[in-house]
């Protein structure tokens, strides 16, 4: 089977099709996906969503990066009372976005600081968001230096030196759609980091994957990503698949039956 890592399924995106989403995914050989939280407001419709496929479909608890204001404080006040109520597949979506707007770039570390407590408190991992901001958040983990947390570097596009370090720190790295763009440069780095290290994502709606770059993704694309990988590893695409689906259960451990 596959599993897509990263979905945004409850975004508005998907109103009133996410059991044909689903069923289609399933067709493509999709048999879970993780979906990453973005902030209070996502929160019932993405358990709305779990509730309705609870066997494919698992949550996960965070704040992103983006969704960071001047009131993150009660965001996360929130968050952390779901965190204690029930059992979540992660801390995340969070992370640093220090691409569109620096104004709470201060409470967006914050931020990190406590939901990366969150999940050595609960032993779940993070998922890391960090655009622009990859050494940022390298060196805030090192900071940090707990070596129970672990996760995975969401929609991985760094330098190899960057994917070292933070396979280093006890990371995975998310692959998605930019695998197949032409100017992703994923192919000059995943041949130097090893199958053992990654999962596949969609991260839909956002960044399909060729030949659907675009338009709106979904999981049922991840059989597209899976494809380019092998091709960039020169592995099996059965190799992916088993080694990839092993990976995500490994680090969703507490979520993955």
């Amino acid at each position: 089977m596959y599993i897509d890592s990263h979905a945004h399924i409850y975004n508005e995106q998907f109103k009133g099709e996410v059991d044909a989403l689903v069923e289609r995914a399933m067709e493509a050989g999709v048999r879970k996906i993780y979906m990453p939280n973005v902030s209070t407001d996502s929160i019932d419709e993405m358990l709305e969503i779990e509730a309705k496929h609870p066997e494919i479909c698992r949550p996960m608890m965070g704040l992103h990066p983006c969704d960071v204001d001047k009131h993150f404080e009660k965001q996360l006040y929130t968050i952390e009372t779901w965190l204690g109520k029930r059992k979540f597949a992660g801390v995340g979506e969070m992370g640093l976005d220090f691409y569109w707007d620096l104004t709470y770039k201060e409470q967006q570390i914050e931020a990190f600081r406590i939901q990366t407590a969150w999940a050595i408190k609960y032993d779940l991992p993070v998922i890391l968001h960090t655009r622009n901001a990859n050494r940022e958040a390298i060196d805030l983990l090192k900071e940090l230096g707990n070596k129970k947390l672990h996760g995975i570097f969401h929609c991985f596009s760094g330098t190899l030196e960057e994917a070292k370090e933070m396979i280093g720190l006890g990371f995975l790295l998310g692959i998605g759609g930019v695998a197949t763009f032409k100017n992703g440069k994923l192919d000059e780095v995943l041949p130097e980091i090893g199958l053992e290290n990654l999962v596949l994502e969609t991260d839909c709606p956002y960044l399909a994957p060729v030949p659907f770059r675009g338009k709106r993704n979904e999981p049922s694309y991840i059989p597209l990503i899976a494809k380019k990988v092998s091709e960039i590893l020169s592995k099996d695409i059965e190799e992916v698949k088993e080694k990839t689906t092993q990976n995500s259960l490994k680090v969703f451990k507490h979520f993955s039956y």
